[in-house]
């Protein structure tokens, strides 16, 4: 009876030992994925800056004082307004598409980010930048870690987190749409705002892509590959997003 109990505890430890491999397996994967897509972002956006390839998308337009701006062209317009729809796609219809699908969604994504990048980028000496995404990387290094080590539930706050996303978005708009409503203090409050909410937003989303793994574990390889790009999907706006408003309260302008 005792050996009868033992084998049952081995066995039990044995399936413990393959699920928490499989999840560091998985969550490997998640983290690749998104290494490569800000690396891909990354090189579309100095490609963008740098290069001839920026004027597929944007006019270089002289100022009054000497300098030289990126202006949005045609193509440039619909660089800005693709990632929207494919994200829009990608959320309503990933499960129904193939593998490859969300494969090349999420590359072509990633790719017209980069586009848009460069013309942010454009307005902030190179320093600043580096110094940004450093700081944004160590952020969001140890919000993900925390995400994925801590034994607290963090659906309320990850609610909490979304609804101020929401928030967040229309304040952006009326200040976009009444330039009267804009001020340094509301500019700083809604920069301050983001870059709290999506490194919150980070910590609850490595521990819903956790959840998730577990519940497609039983799935096909096709099933759980998606899982891993929409993870790395999910975490990689995380990241971006962050960047974007911490550059907007740290960048030194040129």
């Amino acid at each position: 009876m005792a050996d009868f109990d033992n084998r049952i505890v081995r066995g039990a430890t044995t399936v413990a030992d393959t699920m928490d491999a499989g999840l560091r397996a998985h969550m490997l994967r998640v983290y690749n994925y998104m290494l490569a897509g800000l690396g891909l972002t990354g090189a579309v956006a100095w490609a963008t800056a740098n290069t001839a390839f920026g004027q597929l998308f944007y006019n270089h337009v002289l100022t009054p004082n000497g300098s030289t701006v990126l202006q949005p062209n045609m193509l440039g317009w619909v660089a800005f307004l693709a990632p929207l729809g494919i994200t829009l796609l990608l959320s309503f219809r990933y499960m129904k598409m193939s593998f490859g699908a969300v494969q090349g969604a999420y590359w072509g994504i990633v790719a017209l980010m980069g586009v848009q990048l460069a013309l942010i980028v454009s307005i902030y000496t190179g320093a600043s930048v580096a110094t940004t995404f450093f700081v944004a990387a160590a952020m969001f290094g140890g919000m993900s870690l925390f995400g994925y080590t801590t034994g607290r539930d963090l659906t309320a706050m990850g609610s909490f987190l979304i609804m101020g996303v929401w928030g967040l978005l229309i304040a952006m708009l009326v200040t976009a749409f009444f330039p009267s409503t804009n001020s340094p203090a509301v500019s700083f409050a809604i920069n301050a705002l983001g870059v709290v909410i999506f490194t919150g937003l980070t910590a609850y989303d490595t521990q819903k892509i956790k959840q998730l793994y577990y519940y497609n574990n039983g799935g096909d390889t096709a099933t759980i590959g998606k899982a891993a790009v929409m993870g790395a999907f999910t975490l990689y706006l995380d990241f971006y997003n962050m960047f974007l408003f911490l550059l907007r309260l740290m960048g030194s302008r040129r």
